[in-house]
């Protein structure tokens, strides 16, 4: 042992210094940008996303997002759920994608806002929109310019302050820059005034026609011969009508973990058991609070607010009687009644809020909050200081009003101030929110109000329940290792093989599993028609109280559909067209023998249907459905003219023009004004996703998140 210890003491220079240049190795591999090694493969797999040709890690994503959560605290989140991480992880991804895309747009085109422009924007005459919201008096509308002043002398001073003025003032530069190119382009943009003229005048003529069509449906499909040839010279025009999103789709077994009779009856004894205890017991609160599966509720309930099981309970009860146990919303439960109160139906009260922030401390709310009771307390007017003072925004400009309200509309320590107080109460109660200066306006008539204890157990699956069906669900996919079997074994045995379609990467949700994101990322690991399996090789998902076994099913990749994946789509619209071709070769031989429309509706044993105020801004023609091919030739065609036949969407139509209504008027200025703040509107929009569309992003956010 002691040799062994020698040997230790000796070694750990010597390992020290080889650890240590095996690090400055790696990390020089890494900064030196090695298109091999280790180095490169971390570099690789902590790739977030690609942007216009530059790769940008997990970590730089990471940090930015710390970033903004950090400015999320400044402003008083404190605690960010994951709806709200959720939403700054996009926000996070929507400014990089920003940044990437158009620093080098700006560069290019000398886009900039100086430093003069970016003070006017602050403190100047048409301060930015974030100024006027953050800064104006909302009685008046006006900036409070001697308030905006004062907040940046104080920004040297206070490091939480100065940190969040800092992402405001990016964010103004970063708009003021964006506003700046789009205008570039839209005013770039022209509408000439013969594009005014024909736009006005062919969206404004009207026309009413009369037309007859035979459906696609005449023709049996027998008759109609599509060819391999056929399919894929199709495709090859109309691929673009075949662009998709890569998705997934999956089949999966969901072994569903459900109390036993076993757990029922463990639930049931421990509730008879524990029952004398709960009696028994002079401090039900805490014994509620340390045996029950829910707190204790210490709210004062009206007998009509109370569930029906225990109404009549109450009637004779004395304080202290138990009622139960009784079985209610699958859980067994006791009721005791805690206490008989006779407190107001509802209370009216307004209030002023003084909350620890950035500016004050704990301690000096505490003080401010005692400062401004007194001077209440000396004749000050209750409203105007909650006007002027309290952080309650909603309330203060009522004077801190808060109307009526019933008991448990508000957090409990106010709740209670306001319920125990008497009418003209003025008192200061602390809640998560800060210090409540309350005053009780008034007070609605004392009624009985009952508080209950409610001693509960959840009859839950148990630890053996749970691994039985693990078991069950991992023998499932042990056997059936392959889809076939997988197939065979649900018809065989019985199972519900369920189905979800159109899975993408990013999916937070599918329909019927509770937080399905590692089954997501592992579907997008897995091969067509393979088991999925997690990162441990292991083909069970515990999603909530569900064990999952699934296969992929269908794999498409983001671009085009191959044939054989939309063939079934092809051969309908192919098979559209041989019969558009046939049925316009029996209506020309139709026509060539016919004078009118009425007479070749006869012969061809159709009706003729009427259409009036048809433009070209029509959506459709009533009884046709949505045909834009047949509108824009009827809005071209001449009057009291048979056309020839016109292949639709949903059969061949032969029309006539019967009325043409041209628009009247000559002035085209309100259509070229018109027609040029649509252009600029969709430059804003479309300028910038057409540069995303060619910086080629390449998203992988869904290997971390």
């Amino acid at each position: 042992m002691a040799t062994l210890q020698t040997i230790r003491n000796k070694a750990g220079i010597l390992i020290a210094v080889v650890i240590g240049l095996a690090l400055l190795a790696f990390v020089l591999g890494d900064f030196l940008g090695q298109g091999s090694g280790p180095a490169f493969g971390s570099k690789k797999f902590y790739e977030l996303a690609e942007i216009n040709g530059k790769s940008i890690s997990y970590q730089v994503y990471e940090q930015k997002i710390q970033n903004l959560i950090e400015v999320y605290k400044l402003i008083g989140r404190s605690v960010i759920d994951e709806a709200t991480n959720e939403s700054i992880r996009e926000q996070t991804w929507q400014q990089l994608i920003r940044d990437y895309v158009l620093t080098d747009e700006y560069k290019e085109l000398g886009i900039t806002v100086s430093s003069d422009e970016l003070f006017d924007l602050v403190q100047g005459n048409n301060p930015h929109p974030i100024i006027r919201n953050l800064f104006s008096d909302p009685q008046t509308g006006q900036i409070n310019k001697s308030a905006l002043i004062q907040f940046l002398k104080t920004l040297d001073n206070d490091p939480g302050q100065r940190a969040y003025w800092l992402f405001l003032e990016k964010e103004i530069l970063q708009d003021r820059t964006f506003i700046k190119y789009n205008n570039l382009i839209a005013k770039g943009l022209y509408v000439t005034q013969l594009q005014a003229e024909q736009e006005y005048l062919s969206s404004n003529k009207r026309i009413d026609l009369s037309y007859i069509v035979q459906r696609f449906n005449s023709v049996p499909d027998s008759l109609v011969n599509i060819t391999q040839s056929d399919l894929e010279k199709y495709y090859k025009d109309h691929n673009r009508d075949y662009k998709q999103t890569g998705s997934r789709d999956i089949e999966y077994i969901a072994f569903e973990v459900v109390p036993t009779g076993e757990d029922i009856k463990h639930a049931e004894d421990w509730i008879n058991n524990i029952k004398k205890d709960f009696e028994e017991s002079e401090e039900t609160p805490q014994f509620i609070n340390l045996s029950a599966d829910t707190p204790f509720d210490d709210k004062n309930y009206k007998p009509d607010e109370l569930p029906e099981t225990i109404k009549e309970f109450i009637q004779d009860a004395n304080v202290g009687d138990v009622f139960g146990p009784y079985f209610e919303e699958e859980t067994y439960k006791l009721a005791k009644l805690v206490a008989i109160n006779y407190l107001p139906d509802s209370v009216h009260a307004r209030h002023i809020l003084i909350s620890p922030n950035q500016n004050r401390n704990y301690e000096q709310a505490k003080s401010e909050a005692d400062s401004l009771k007194n001077m209440i307390e000396g004749g000050i007017d209750f409203a105007i200081v909650a006007t002027i003072n309290s952080d309650d925004q909603g309330s203060a400009q009522l004077g801190g009003d808060l109307g009526w309200f019933e008991e448990g509309a508000m957090v409990k320590p106010f709740n209670d101030a306001c319920f125990e107080s008497k009418k003209g109460d003025l008192t200061i109660v602390e809640s998560q929110f800060g210090f409540h200066i309350i005053e009780i306006l008034d007070q609605g008539t004392a009624v009985k109000k009952y508080k209950i204890g409610i001693l509960d157990r959840k009859v839950e699956p148990g630890s053996s329940t749970y691994q039985n069906i693990y078991a069950e669900a991992s023998r499932f996919a042990g056997l059936n290792d392959t889809y076939e079997k997988f197939i065979a074994a649900i018809a065989e045995q019985g199972y519900e093989k369920r189905t979800a379609n159109d899975i993408q990467e990013t999916d937070k949700q599918i329909p019927g599993l509770e937080s399905p994101r590692t089954l997501i990322r592992a579907v997008y690991e897995t091969k067509e028609n393979e088991i999925v399996l997690d990162y441990n090789d292991q083909a069970i998902f515990e999603l909530g109280n569900m064990f999952i076994v699934a296969y992929l099913t269908s794999v498409r990749e983001e671009g085009f559909a191959p044939l054989k994946q939309v063939r079934s789509d092809v051969e309908f619209n192919v098979r559209k067209i041989k019969k558009a071709e046939k049925i316009i070769e029996d209506l020309k031989a139709e026509i060539s023998r016919t004078e009118s429309l009425e007479d070749l509706a006869v012969s061809l044993n159709l009706q003729i249907e009427e259409a009036s105020s048809i433009s070209l801004n029509s959506f459709s023609i009533p009884g046709a459905g949505i045909e834009p091919v047949v509108i824009a030739t009827a809005v071209n065609s001449p009057l009291d003219t048979i056309s020839s036949p016109i292949a639709g969407n949903n059969g061949v139509y032969i029309i006539r023009v019967n009325n043409i209504s041209e628009p009247e008027g000559s002035d085209f200025e309100i259509e070229k004004v018109r027609l040029n703040n649509n252009y600029q509107a969709r430059a804003n929009y479309e300028a910038f996703e057409a540069l995303k569309k060619i910086a080629n992003i390449v998203d992988k956010r869904s290997k971390f998140y």
